[in-house]
């Protein structure tokens, strides 16, 4: 029987924390008795002062001490694990969901793109941070206010006002902070990932920063983000600080005014001094949760929003039910009516467009800049999906197929290729940790990048970079077609793959489409220069998203360019533009 998954969102980060309820209870099992333990300081006051002071008994002194030492060892023992049972919590709240978050990450980067794809594993941690901070064990202490308020009431009604009046203007300032501090350090935070997110981008594109000298410029708009970020931080903190301190100075002063009233009531008679000094510990106690929450309530609005964003994401980006793995299909490519409107766009690129492709056939897409090649070949392999229509592979709808299981039967190489932290053959491998060696090596050998490899001082165990390090833009695509090629998927689509190849490489790939032909397997090419359509069988010609023409290579060119001639003896040699 199928597992029942939870609805998206809210549900989700629900379910996972309700994982660890055992946990929790654990943890508040051990906040009673180290709360408990906590009257072990006053009790301890008690009798030094009224008991051990007036018998002047040193034996009784050294057995009140002896116990209250091991009393205090308890409690830090039951502190010490109780932090150390949240932290694990956190990790396991977080291990959880890390998959679920990582896919609707990237699957709302390539639908939807948004702050909270690229900040959702951000999130993610700040919540983890948020249940394993002391922050969150104060809930399980708070409901010891009460108590310990109520035991210095016990010692006299108004020692118990005055800490009852101290209490309620610690919950006011911690009210007014909620209140203040939230737009501020909401801003901050927002203005943080936005700088981080700039930096990132800038390291990833050095070298075009580098060779066309752009470095002052993008530090400029760095430094423009990060200027915003460093005021909005320091606003957040002078709020947070603002209230911090008032909390901590309202805190002492209560512990002066204890000792100070309670003086007063000793003088009078009314008041043990023992009474005096355990009602000043106590006060401390009791105020203690309320001003930890107000220093560190950065991290409780972190963790709030992190929360919210993920809820958001989540509910957006369903998780992906399970499928049936179909067997390998054959290279049957079927296009009815598609209409693809890309991310974040309201016109379609492409509109109504109908062709097939049959196995062991090439078919080149062309037609001029912005005509939709590049977006015909992100919805035939399932990074865009149709907002019409239907695309099948063998018949059946390519949503049928796991993201996985499509990405193994059609092979991609996009106009720019992406490379990873990583040895080469991860690379070709698709990230695994452990490649098929005949694998890289074959699909290595199909792309003529195998000899380029081993010339290279560690070979295919390389590392590179995701800027692909001192390696070519065509070595680097050599690369990323071995990589298509890697697991023999049944269709291979090709973005521009003639953009950084030499004639070698050019030659290699006609004979890699081929190889593909005779194997019984497709490709289509969306291509500018004749070389790349030399092995195709049928051309598809775009404009402006549609359909403009679709047939056999020489009856396209005759009827649709007017040098087809010299296009046709260009391609037949192998040549490039």
């Amino acid at each position: 029987m199928p597992q029942k998954l939870p609805r998206p969102g809210i549900e989700e980060l629900r379910a996972a924390r309700r994982e660890s309820r055992g946990l929790y209870w654990m943890v508040g099992i051990f906040s009673f008795f180290a709360n408990l333990l906590m009257l072990t300081g006053p009790l301890y006051m008690l009798q030094v002062y009224d008991r051990v002071l007036g018998s002047r008994s040193e034996a009784t002194l050294i057995a009140l001490s002896l116990l209250v030492a091991f009393l205090y060892g308890t409690m830090g023992i039951l502190d010490y694990s109780r932090g150390r049972i949240m932290a694990r919590v956190g990790a396991r709240f977080q291990t959880r969901l890390d998959r679920r978050v990582f896919d609707a990450m990237v699957r709302r980067s390539t639908i939807a793109p948004d702050a909270k794809a690229q900040t959702g594993l951000m999130d993610l941690e700040a919540v983890q941070r948020l249940i394993g901070s002391p922050v969150l064990m104060a809930i399980f202490d708070i409901p010891w206010t009460p108590v310990f308020l109520a035991g210095i009431m016990i010692f006299h009604p108004w020692l118990g006002f005055l800490a009852l009046g101290g209490g309620a203007v610690l919950i006011l300032i911690t009210l007014l902070n909620q209140a203040f501090s939230r737009r501020p350090l909401l801003k901050a935070n927002a203005a943080g990932q936005k700088s981080q997110l700039m930096s990132e981008e800038i390291r990833n594109e050095a070298e075009i920063v580098t060779s066309l000298g752009m470095r002052e410029p993008a530090f400029r708009r760095w430094q423009q983000a990060r200027d915003e970020a460093l005021t909005s931080s320091v606003s957040a903190n002078d709020v947070t600080g603002t209230f911090t301190s008032m909390t901590k100075t309202l805190r002492l002063f209560l512990q002066s005014a204890m000792l100070g009233l309670g003086a007063y009531l000793v003088l009078q008679g009314e008041l043990t001094p023992g009474a005096m000094i355990a009602g000043s510990i106590l006060l401390g106690r009791a105020l203690a949760p309320i001003e930890l929450a107000i220093g560190q309530w950065a991290i409780v609005q972190r963790g709030s929003k992190g929360w919210q964003n993920l809820k958001e994401l989540l509910e957006t980006t369903p998780p992906e039910l399970p499928r049936t793995k179909l067997p390998t299909p054959k290279a049957r490519l079927t296009v009815r009516a598609l209409t693809v409107l890309p991310p974040g766009e309201k016109r379609a690129t492409l509109k109504n467009l109908n062709f097939d492709v049959e196995p062991g056939e090439a078919i080149g897409v062309i037609g001029p800049s912005g005509a939709g090649k590049t977006t015909l070949a992100r919805a035939l392999t399932g990074v865009w999906m149709p907002a019409g229509g239907t695309i099948r592979l063998d018949g059946a709808g390519l949503d049928q197929y796991g993201p996985d299981d499509l990405g193994r039967h059609i092979g991609y190489l996009p106009q720019r290729v992406q490379l990873f932290e990583g040895t080469i053959a991860q690379n070709i491998a698709r990230l695994s940790d452990n490649p098929d060696a005949e694998k890289v090596v074959s699909a290595a050998k199909k792309s003529a990048a195998h000899d380029m490899i081993v010339r290279l001082p560690d070979g295919y165990d390389t590392r590179v970079t995701s800027g692909g390090g001192r390696l070519s833009g065509g070595q680097i695509q050599r690369i990323g077609l071995a990589r298509a090629l890697y697991d023999e998927p049944v269709i291979l689509i090709l973005d521009e793959p003639n953009s950084n190849l030499d004639n070698d490489g050019s030659m290699a790939l006609n004979h890699a489409i081929r190889v593909l032909k005779e194997d019984g397997r497709s490709a289509l090419i969306m291509a500018h220069r004749p070389a790349a359509i030399q092995e195709c069988d049928r051309l598809l010609v775009l404009d402006h998203g549609m359909r403009a023409a679709f047939g056999p290579k020489d009856e396209v060119l005759r009827s649709m360019v007017q040098n087809h001639a010299e296009i046709q003896k260009t391609a037949s040699m192998g040549g490039v533009q």
